[in-house]
């Protein structure tokens, strides 16, 4: 699973998946578990286990992957480690589509947040991820987020100063023929955060064979399309940002799900 460098580092991000989530995206690449089809029931205190084994195998931080739905039992199981003295900062990989609410109770938990800001068009995450109001509830997530960590810290990483151990880092994947919304997307985070946060521009959207309904987005993004979204961004002054290269769209970047580690 393809994850920024700030959080991957040379050792790796220690990620958990949960079962389940909040959107329907018709693309998804993670059906099987977004969609709850496998899985292990386990009590919070095997997830505090499960942190501290990652810890132990030499992981930069605790990835929570699409824990939005799970957020009363992360809280409790963060707060347990925090008193066991765990080393290594929680992540939360969300969405947005959570409400600031739910936030709050992580705040002084989570270390850094990675949402996604899928859409800024209501139309779009409507048709596509069945979000309703989700153009509103992502802007006050992502406000939330960065109330709680204002800029991003940095820290050590085999004597480098490349591991983020506090901030928000905003996530877009571009989508075919969303080029002017990803702009648009880009606009808005950088004209109200600045170079408070950092900003990641993907282009790893891979079909899933199932969008016979879906023909306009049936297709990978373009590699013209994704060099203008990344030229625009420079043109209007991001400097704390993360792109891609390669070829990132193809099934070996979506990860198997065995429950292994559970």
């Amino acid at each position: 699973m393809w994850e920024e460098p700030c959080i991957s580092g040379e050792h790796g991000s220690g990620t958990v998946f949960f079962s389940g989530c909040n959107m329907g995206c018709v693309f998804c690449q993670n059906k099987e578990i977004s969609r709850g089809e496998v899985g292990k029931v386990i009590t919070t205190e095997r997830l505090v286990e499960i942190f501290f084994e990652l810890q132990d195998k030499g992981a930069n931080n605790i990835n929570l992957v699409t824990g939005d739905i799970f957020i009363p039992t992360i809280k409790t199981a963060i707060e347990i480690a925090k008193n066991r003295n765990i080393k290594i900062p929680f992540l939360l990989n969300t969405s947005s589509y959570i409400e600031v609410g739910t936030l709050k109770m992580l705040d002084g938990l989570i270390d850094i947040y990675l949402p996604d800001f899928k859409y800024i068009r209501e139309q779009d995450a409507v048709r596509y991820s069945k979000a309703k109001g989700y153009v509103d509830v992502a802007r006050a997530a992502i406000d939330e987020m960065v109330r709680q960590h204002p800029r991003c810290e940095f820290g050590a990483d085999n004597g480098k100063e490349n591991l983020i151990k506090k901030g928000v880092v905003v996530r877009h994947l571009l989508m075919p023929g969303m080029l002017i919304q990803a702009k648009m997307i880009v606009k808005y985070l950088y004209d109200k955060y600045g170079d408070n946060i950092f900003i990641s521009l993907m282009n790893q959207y891979t079909p899933n064979g199932q969008l016979q309904d879906y023909p306009e987005i049936d297709r990978k993004v373009s590699e013209r399309d994704y060099k203008s979204l990344i030229e625009y961004a420079a043109s209007i002054g991001v400097v704390n940002g993360y792109m891609q290269v390669g070829e990132t769209a193809k099934e070996s970047f979506i990860p198997s799900f065995d429950c292994s580690g559970v």
